[in-house]
């Protein structure tokens, strides 16, 4: 007995050590990792959801919005039913593509998203179905009030609303804010208790400079121009000439920013600032602004063109329709190719190539938006004999239709530097408005009497002898120029006698413009000359466009003329 006791005292007492030794290991040696581990499994931390500020037009019609919507996850863990029967419990309430379904189950993840950002009327019914390990989370959805107007300028987000195109791209940052992180605590069975932080911040809102309603009117006339044309693609671009503000950008192909994924990357590309082309004789404005500069040349001079063509470095280029003896101004209403390069001889390469350079081609105007190119340029040391030519007439350059606004802002405004942007202002989560950018003078590039004559220039462009007679708008003085060009092929090495680009470039009122605006088509069919098939668009939308703009016509178009010949009332700012 004895024996017994004593065993038995000695196991009870090794018991109790080693339950000493394990509380010890428990309490002191191990407290740290475990009650690390206990916060672990009872508090976490998740992103601060940031509400995406607003994107609006210049007038404050919105958009860019959020909408309330509401995203279903499951714990696999915790779930009782299989993913089959799961399905079919889901899917009476919202479209669910099976085999996506159930191939999120597989691999070793615990969480798993079933359906993000649902309408919550369908997420009320998930809730219903009270089946451990389902769940259903707020969350926001951004949506595009106009659908797929001015798409290519807002851009899209991806399904975390990161932005991924446009002004949702470029400033994706200002939108969002800064979020941050806050800690909430769970139960025993991961149900979250949070905390008194703040769990959501809104970021700021965007003013844009474009106006939906000039917006509206120049999507309906660039739909028809390319529906009339069967072209393959278009574009518009619309810009205050004083300030840089675009007033307006529309490309076809096009998509719908709501449902971006389902269009392919041709139809999101921004093509006025992506594309580049060769511009044709709308290029011609730029040899002749500079032999003026450089006084080479009198308004009034005489070029015998009558033979129809030039040969320049072993290349015959030729007019499109033979002329006679042409007056520098006529060189121009008429699109002589033939005149344009005997006054361009006159300049050096040299000099011809920075006048290219100081209307802003062969680099990016700087517009605040995402994949502008520079479009190209060679240097002088790279032309051949008929380059210099050939870049009067508007060949062996590429441009983009923003960089054409730009330079034809340039002789718009009276001569001055302007820079192109999208973004007027913004509004803090305060409320605070603060405007981008401060609208200053710029600096004088070209001369007032030379703008006076290359303006007297375009508006002949577009009276009853020029070759745009039909970009004439009723009651309003228009100047501008046309352009047709043929699209080189690279796998032939030639140009073809089947494509090409057909554009028009103004503005209007032609003494103090409104708006500069570029109409380009992509190899239209039935015609190609871009006084017939660019030219009507410019002035269908110019007319719209005054109208809402509350511009008043002239009383007497012809007095409106001699305004602009007189080289008056240009709204000049020196």
């Amino acid at each position: 007995m004895n024996k017994r006791l004593l065993v038995l005292t000695g196991g009870i007492f090794c018991i109790v050590i080693a339950i000493v030794c394990r509380l010890f290991d428990l309490m002191v040696s191990q407290h740290e990792w475990f009650s690390d581990r206990a916060d672990m499994q009872s508090h976490s931390k998740e992103d601060i959801q940031v509400r995406r500020g607003l994107i609006t037009d210049r007038m404050g019609r919105r958009l860019a919005v959020n909408l309330e919507h509401a995203s279903i996850f499951c714990y696999k863990n915790r779930l009782k039913i299989d993913s089959k029967s799961l399905y079919d419990k889901m899917s009476r309430f919202m479209k669910i593509q099976y085999n996506d379904f159930t191939g999120s189950f597989e691999g070793n993840r615990n969480f798993i998203w079933l359906k993000r950002k649902v309408p919550l009327v369908v997420s009320e019914k998930i809730r219903e179905l009270e089946i451990d390990g389902l769940g259903v989370t707020p969350e926001v959805r951004r949506y595009y009030t106009f659908g797929k107007r001015a798409s290519h300028v807002l851009g899209f987000v991806d399904i975390d609303n990161k932005g991924i195109a446009g002004v949702e791209l470029k400033f994706n940052e200002l939108l969002t804010d800064k979020g941050g992180k806050v800690s909430f605590v769970k139960d025993a069975k991961g149900n979250r208790l949070y905390t008194d932080a703040v769990r959501e911040r809104k970021g700021s809102d965007i003013v844009l400079t474009i106006d939906a309603g000039l917006q509206y009117i120049v999507e309906q006339e660039i739909d028809e121009a390319v529906n009339k044309w069967k072209a393959e693609a278009a574009t518009i671009v619309m810009m205050n000439p004083y300030t840089g503000e675009l007033l307006s950008i529309a490309n076809r192909p096009t998509f719908d920013p709501n449902r971006a994924g389902k269009y392919a990357m041709s139809h999101r590309r921004n093509r006025a600032i992506t594309d580049i082309f060769e511009p044709g004789s709308t290029f011609k404005v730029i040899a002749a602004t500079a032999v003026l500069e450089k006084k080479l040349v009198k308004p009034d001079e005489l070029f015998d063109c009558s033979k129809g063509y030039i040969d320049v470095g072993g290349k015959r280029i030729r007019d499109s329709h033979r002329h006679e003896v042409l007056s520098f101004m006529e060189v121009i209403q008429k699109s002589s190719n033939v005149g344009t390069i005997m006054f361009t001889e006159r300049l050096e390469r040299e000099v011809f190539y920075n006048y290219i350079k100081l209307f802003g081609f062969g680099g990016k105007t700087g517009i605040d938006l995402p994949g502008e190119v520079n479009g190209l340029v060679r240097k002088p040391d790279r032309w051949s004999g008929v380059s210099q030519a050939s870049a009067a007439i508007g060949h062996e350059v590429a441009v983009t239709a923003l960089q054409m606004a730009t330079a034809y802002s340039i002789i718009a405004n009276g001569g001055y530097s302007v820079s192109p942007y999208i973004i007027k202002g913004t509004i803090d989560s305060n409320g605070k408005s603060e405007s981008v950018r401060k609208t200053t003078k710029g600096e004088r590039l070209i001369s007032k009497e030379s703008i006076e004559i290359v303006k007297k220039a375009l508006v002949m462009v577009t009276d009853e002898e020029g070759t745009a007679s039909f970009a004439t708008v009723d009651g309003n003085t228009v100047a501008g120029k046309t352009g047709t060009a043929q699209i080189f092929n690279p796998s032939t090495g030639k140009y073809s006698h089947r494509d090409f680009v057909s554009s028009f470039i103004g503005f209007v009122p032609a003494d103090k413009p409104k708006f500069v605006m570029i109409v380009v088509l992509w190899k239209p069919r039935g015609q190609i000359y871009g006084g017939v098939v660019a030219a009507p668009v410019f002035k269908n939308i110019s007319e719209k466009a005054l109208t809402y703009l509350n511009v008043p016509k002239n009383d007497k178009p012809e007095d409106a003329l001699l305004v602009v010949m007189n080289g008056s009332n240009y709204g000049l700012r020196d």
